[in-house]
């Protein structure tokens, strides 16, 4: 058995920490969906909901930049630690400060958390690059962005739908600290390091300050960290105000919103595999563009149009959600584009990647504090235009690329089908 799963890329020194993964991740995602109509409901507005979430989205930008560098200077598990016990801290302070609505602290506790959830995720996906071959790399990499949307997106957003109406939105906030302590208890007990040589802080920093040298030397490598900034701009938008829009404005019952945002992220993760395959087949920057781009472009708005016109139906708006899930999908292969546009400078290329992954989070609360001054169809047509300068700036990637295969320079169409 333990051959299959190392065959799988799941190495046994880690095989407990993507459980570990998951449960942090479930604890971390519980309040994606009800958390901004909670507020509302509670008296606070757009502005400062939106305040909330982009403070935490800018700490998590900042947290998601340097947990790489951390955990090659101090080592994956104590990066990992040190991220549980930031989130359990402040999360304790968070829960504190809201129960009288002093948001001044919780602001400013919800912010600092911020820094626990990439340092314990991405300090394990390094912990991954560092004890998984480089034969089943992919596969082991693959599996851990099931293990992260598992959780964060899918089991959380179900847990939430399901609880809340048996023990209350502010429990159900507080049962998050459940899962992060089983995740936290199994990093600690039941997960190996082996013994590796610390890199120092120093030198882990400048790796990672080197990387923005490359937009210098591949400015499509900048354009392509762009698009990954647009391909969750709008889900992270949408954290903030469409669950309140949904709720309050639509109709849905909170474990009805619950629902169609917890199968939303249920076909991110199945699409991301069909997209996979199907970006062999048709090319890498025609899936982005138009399965990830288009698709995004047209689904966006249909969550205000579709109730508009049907009312709270729920069976149809769980459909506009499906789509949408499976369009943000549909950016899976700029991580393989990206990389192919710089061979040479593999590790600065994926470096802007998730440096573009975590600008979307600090970016998303910012445009959908919109709402307020143009309404939520006014924000979902912003949101909507920003994929279609997605698109166009997708195919400014296409272009002939130098690539480490038998000593050749192929075209970037060319790859796109071979790869």
């Amino acid at each position: 058995m333990t051959g299959f799963w190392t065959r799988q890329g799941i190495v046994p020194n880690l095989r407990w920490g993507f459980v570990a993964l998951t449960l942090f991740m479930i604890g971390d995602g519980i309040e994606s969906g009800f958390l901004s109509p909670y507020l509302a409901e509670h008296g606070f507005g757009s502005g400062q909901t939106s305040l909330l979430w982009g403070s935490y989205g800018f700490v998590v930008a900042i947290a998601a930049w340097l947990s790489g560098a951390l955990a090659e200077a101090f080592g994956p598990r104590r990066v990992m630690l040190a991220g549980f016990a930031i989130w359990v801290v402040f999360e304790i302070a968070f829960l504190i400060a809201l129960a009288p609505g002093n948001f001044t602290f919780m602001l400013i506790s919800f912010g600092i958390r911020g820094l626990g959830y990439p340092l314990f995720s991405y300090g394990f996906l390094v912990w991954v690059a560092m004890d998984t071959p480089q034969s089943v790399m992919g596969k082991a990499v693959g599996w851990y962005w099931f293990f992260f949307v598992l959780g964060l997106g899918v089991v959380s957003s179900y847990y939430a739908g399901a609880v809340i109406p048996l023990i209350g939105e502010f429990a159900t906030l507080a049962s998050s600290l459940v899962f992060i302590a089983v995740g936290g208890l199994l990093l600690a007990f039941l997960v190996k390091a082996r013994k590796q040589k610390p890199v120092s802080l120093g030198t882990s920093m400048r790796s990672i300050l080197s990387a923005f040298t490359i937009v210098v030397e591949r400015p499509k490598v900048g354009i392509g960290g762009i698009v990954r900034v647009i391909n969750t701009l709008g889900f992270y938008a949408f954290v903030v105000f469409l669950g309140t829009f949904m709720i309050q404005d639509v109709g849905l019952s909170t474990p009805q919103w619950q629902t169609v945002w917890g199968t939303l992220t249920l076909t991110n993760i199945l699409a991301n595999i069909v997209f996979g395959y199907l970006a062999d087949k048709v090319g890498r920057v025609r899936t982005v563009a138009w399965f990830g781009g288009f698709l995004c472009a047209i689904s966006v708005p249909a969550f205000y149009y579709v109730p508009k016109l049907l009312g709270p139906n729920f069976w149809v708006i769980l459909v506009v959600g499906i789509v949408y899930g499976a369009a943000l999908s549909g950016f899976v292969p700029l991580s393989a584009i990206m990389p192919a546009l710089a061979p040479h400078r593999v590790g600065g290329a994926v470096a802007i990647l998730n440096l573009g992954a975590g600008v979307s989070q600090f970016l998303g609360p910012a445009v959908a504090g919109l709402v307020a001054p143009i309404g939520v169809a006014g924000t979902l047509w912003t949101i909507a235009g920003i994929y279609v300068v997605g698109i166009a700036l997708t195919y400014g990637l296409r272009e002939r690329v130098s690539t480490v295969d038998n000593a050749s320079t192929v075209d970037h169409d060319m790859v796109e089908r071979s790869a």
